[in-house]
């Protein structure tokens, strides 16, 4: 190969290496992109500590630092969720996500259900820090209670 063909294809290659990468830049920088993203992480999270949750409390036996960890991965997380949902984070932002248009046009039902949420994961931290099998387990339904509530009016894939 001559160096004048060698020196075309580094420039061909290195011209789409840079239109790739300013293209995932570009889609990267989208505010309800990464406001999605983050939310969706979180709540990946959230599901993560219901199940480490959830097998404790099947089992009978609460492995204590576990049950603590988790809870408060659901109550910091709880936290952290309420600012993720800024207008123009849902549907209409062009990005997937399965939040219902109802939690903008509902706006203080939403916010009353995190904060129910929120409540009950403060409440699974207590109980977690007991080690008790039966209040894990009920508070693990008190909890679960609260995302059932708010997935029924304001997630779309339930």
């Amino acid at each position: 190969m001559t160096l004048s063909k060698s020196l075309s294809l580094a420039a061909l290659g290195m011209s789409a290496a840079f239109l790739a990468v300013t293209s995932t830049l570009a889609v990267a920088a989208s505010p309800a992109a990464t406001t999605i993203a983050t939310r969706h992480a979180n709540f990946k999270k959230m599901g993560g500590a219901m199940k480490v949750l959830k097998d404790q409390v099947s089992s009978g036996t609460i492995d204590k630092p576990a049950a603590v960890a988790a809870a408060k991965t659901l109550a910091a997380t709880g936290r952290a969720q309420v600012g993720l949902f800024p207008n123009g984070s849902g549907a209409s932002s062009g990005v997937k996500t399965d939040a219902l248009p109802a939690i903008w046009t509902n706006r203080a039902v939403f916010d009353g259900q995190m904060k129910a949420f929120i409540a009950q994961a403060d409440k699974m931290v207590v109980a977690a820090n007991t080690g008790n099998a039966a209040a894990v387990g009920a508070q693990f339904k008190a909890v679960g209670g609260t995302c059932a509530a708010c997935h029924k009016q304001f997630r779309a894939d339930n």
